[in-house]
């Protein structure tokens, strides 16, 4: 008998999710965190046992356990995981597994995601599976454009290597609230343009090229043509590439649109958010595939562990995009949202410029779920 237990990355358990497999999953987290956000999966079953209460008497987890299956242990950083597989090792369990580096490691590993063909390339969708967080290459003719990256850009970096491309531009949809932008950073350091609208950048304390509504980008044979989408912010910018694909931002998504109070202003951005919606929106071909910034729920992903969805379809299906009555929708985006995401303001005063704060405190503030979203 295995008198340890085993180790599994973050990016293997990403694999395993997307793939469909069925994973048993425990996290010994205390419950308030556990409550607020865990690993999901459509074939992933998972309990909460706080590690406070284990390292007290493991008996009382066994009878829950399976007894043949693999299990995957989980905590915040992946110290608690290791002593309760250990323990469990040590009562006579086989197939443990501790997830490595705990829910930080699951909530920063970005998977990429093959979309599909571009003039001259094809477009890449990274998804980051633990935050809800979608960024996007698009890659002609040995050029890359990265559309609402995150923060950490370590993936991004080996993606251009690994391509052998040269970074030409970089994109962002709007300023974010609910996770730290790698836009400038990755800017920075390959010496190109950071593109954000002026309107979201009044406070930005670093230098950006405008995005409006006649903006267009080209990299290698593709185009990239800015439409001005406010409603989420004020400066929500939308793109239309090679006129397939639509990346609508925190504006819309598969199963929600966007919320527009993370500024404080939803009074006065619903407005914005309801022509961008049934307006703007509308007149746009209903065969582009729309390519959002977030999801919600693992419900949303498709087979191939994209995000995606064409535009028609979501005027069929969305509910936020079938509401007629214009109080009605008021009241929707309005009212009864869920919670704003974690250290949201500290994250704007992070995109802007105005606070750089230390590693560990930016891992700090984007602990925890999407939450740019209504429904």
């Amino acid at each position: 008998m295995n008198n340890s237990f085993k180790e599994i990355t973050a990016k293997e358990l990403t694999k395993k999710i997307i793939r469909g497999e069925s994973l048993f999953i425990l996290d010994v987290r205390p419950k308030d965190a556990f409550d607020d956000w865990k690993v999901e999966g459509k074939n992933v079953k998972i309990i909460n046992e706080p590690f406070s209460k284990l390292k007290e008497d493991i008996s009382t987890i066994k009878t829950k356990l399976p007894q043949n299956d693999e299990i995957y242990v989980i905590c915040a950083k992946g110290n608690s995981s290791t002593k309760t597989a250990q323990m469990l090792v040590d009562a006579g369990m086989e197939n443990i597994y501790s997830v490595d580096g705990g829910m930080e490691a699951w909530s920063e590993y970005l998977e990429p995601v093959k979309i599909g063909d571009v003039q001259g390339g094809s477009l890449y969708q990274f998804v980051r599976i633990g935050k809800g967080c979608l960024s996007y290459a698009i890659v002609s003719k040995g050029e890359i454009v990265f559309v609402d990256s995150s923060r950490i850009t370590d993936q991004y970096k080996e993606f251009v290597r690994t391509n052998n491309g040269t970074v030409t531009a970089i994109l962002d949809t709007h300023l974010h609230a609910d996770h730290i932008s790698g836009g400038p950073k990755l800017a920075q350091e390959y010496n190109v343009p950071y593109y954000l609208s002026p309107k979201d950048a009044e406070e930005v304390q670093f230098p950006y090229e405008k995005l409006t509504n006649e903006t267009e980008i080209k990299v290698g044979e593709t185009s990239i043509k800015a439409i001005y989408s406010p409603g989420h912010t004020i400066g929500s910018t939308s793109f239309i590439v090679d006129d397939q694909y639509l990346l609508t931002g925190d504006i819309l998504f598969i199963d929600s649109i966007g919320r527009p109070d993370l500024a404080g202003k939803a009074e006065d951005w619903v407005g914005d958010l309801r022509k961008t919606l049934y307006s703007t929106y509308k007149t746009l071909r209903e065969e582009l595939l729309v390519l959002p910034a977030h999801f919600m729920s693992m419900k949303e992903m498709n087979k191939d562990g994209s995000i995606s969805h064409k535009l028609g379809d979501l005027y069929k299906e969305n509910h936020g995009l079938n509401i007629e009555d214009n109080n009605e929708f008021r009241k929707t985006v309005t009212e009864n949202l869920p919670p704003q995401p974690n250290s949201y303001e500290k994250i704007r005063e992070t995109n802007m410029g105005k606070m750089i704060p230390e590693e560990e405190e930016k891992r700090e503030m984007e602990t925890g779920p999407n939450r740019c979203a209504v429904r």
